[in-house]
């Protein structure tokens, strides 16, 4: 399966962007904010929606929207490939879109020995630490072990399109 455009739509919203005269920037994760141009390009640094630019990476001048959108469509193939190779169900558009905005956000390595997989993959499986799909899908709320409020929306409007098919928040 691939991401469908109302998936991209939604990661491109979770993810969000910095802008500045209709262009994609180079940001600062963390805090959001653009980074000079011409200053070195700190560890966390983004451009685009969500792309983490690795060592070697260069990004002179800002990404138009087209850009970005492809950047982003490599970005999330590694989730579709995971999702495609370790889920063992066949999945409605809706879930595998909610799935690759959680994984493209929690990683691959998380997500293959994620309790949400167990889930999936065996509708028998129960976990004492997290009751229900529904829960071990929110628990991945927090970053750098601090609960995050961006989190706990994102995962919502994530188990909402899982569990509903509803993409709109």
């Amino acid at each position: 399966m691939k991401t469908s455009d109302n998936g991209i739509k939604l990661i491109k919203e979770l993810e969000g962007c910095v802008m500045r005269n209709r262009h994609h920037v180079v940001y600062d994760d963390a805090t959001g904010r653009a980074i000079k141009s011409g200053v070195p390009i700190p560890p966390g640094a983004t451009i685009g929606y969500g792309h983490l630019i690795k060592a070697g990476e260069v990004f002179n001048s800002p990404l138009n929207e087209v850009q970005a959108t492809n950047l982003l469509r490599n970005d999330i193939a590694t989730a579709e490939t995971a999702i495609n190779t370790s889920v063992q169900i066949s999945l409605g558009q809706h879930e595998f879109d909610a799935l690759v905005a959680l994984v493209f956000n929690i990683g691959v390595v998380n997500f293959r020995k994620s309790t949400i997989l167990k889930y999936i993959n065996n509708p028998l499986f129960h976990s004492k630490t997290y009751p229900t799909p529904e829960a071990a899908w929110k628990a991945w709320n927090k970053t750098q072990g601090v609960l995050s409020a961006g989190l706990v929306a994102r995962r919502k409007r994530e188990w909402t399109l899982f569990s509903t098919g509803k993409y709109s928040g």
